[in-house]
């Protein structure tokens, strides 16, 4: 018999303890695509947590130590687990916030549990069995990403394979629907139709304006309407947003066309806290 699924998830314990609900104003997931160095990291890292408090957001540390999934066979995949789990813990003692990264195999998801608090699930292995039963047994907080491929009403059964293996605390994030070739558009009657499910919803507003392959070698995609769509999800209502950045998007190693810059990063979660307050009121 399945666990039930908690429609409050809670990231991180005390002071940085971070909560996704459908109904409580939204929390970030943000970092950088991938992790490129210590030093790279903890720069992010340090002006996220700044932005975040200044603001009163919670935040969930987001950077992926190995990038499975590149375009090419020569793309830049990230500075693999072992250095990357050491900057992780590293890094939740320097800030306290949770951390948060992708995991690809059944053998990662254990050697990652004893550092990272959320495992997320990549979207084009969101229906993978095995790593999705792995993901759960940890015990941690899993974040699972609707394939491109899927309709939202599917992502029930996802839910489902990790609630039956025990673990209640899981997010359901939206990154768009392939749309033709090298294209993806969110289509936001997905928000409220996975919300149905009881798990809090996230919206990942970066990776909805990549342009998968669209640069022959490489994936493209279209930043300047990343705010938009994250402003449309926060005012259908979510638990949180996932916002990929960087100091120099259009040089980053991985997803910069889609990735926001962390100095314009402010002034739009702002205007997002504005709609989510409208969006909540009661």
């Amino acid at each position: 018999m399945s666990n039930p699924t908690n429609s409050e998830v809670v990231v991180g314990e005390g002071a940085a303890k971070v909560v996704f609900s459908n109904s409580k104003r939204f929390s970030l997931i943000a970092g950088p695509c991938q992790m490129e160095s210590r030093d790279h990291a903890f720069m992010v890292a340090g002006k996220l947590s700044e932005i975040c408090r200044e603001l009163g957001l919670g935040l969930v540390y987001k950077s992926s130590y190995d990038k499975a999934n590149r375009t090419s066979l020569s793309a830049e995949r990230g500075i693999g687990l072992e250095k990357a789990m050491e900057v992780f813990a590293d890094l939740k003692k320097e800030y306290g916030f949770p951390v948060i990264t992708d995991v690809h195999t059944e053998e990662h998801c254990r050697l990652v549990a004893p550092t990272v608090d959320v495992l997320q699930i990549p979207a084009f292995l969101c229906r993978q069995t095995d790593l999705l039963v792995a993901a759960a047994q940890t015990g941690r907080v899993i974040n699972v990403k609707k394939g491109q491929f899927l309709a939202p009403w599917d992502m029930k059964n996802v839910l489902n394979k990790i609630n039956a293996s025990g673990n209640s605390n899981v997010l359901l994030c939206e990154r768009g629907a392939s749309f033709g070739y090298n294209t993806l558009v969110s289509d936001m009657r997905s928000l409220p139709i996975m919300a149905e499910t009881g798990a809090p919803v996230i919206f990942d507003a970066t990776h909805s304006v990549q342009q998968p392959g669209g640069q022959g070698g490489s994936s493209g995609g279209e930043r300047k309407f990343v705010e938009t769509l994250a402003r449309a999800a926060v005012a259908v209502g979510v638990a949180g947003v996932f916002i990929e950045t960087h100091q120099d998007p259009d040089n980053a190693p991985c997803d910069g066309p889609n990735m926001i810059d962390l100095k314009d990063l402010p002034r739009l979660l702002e205007k997002l806290l504005a709609f989510d307050a409208i969006a909540k009121a009661a």
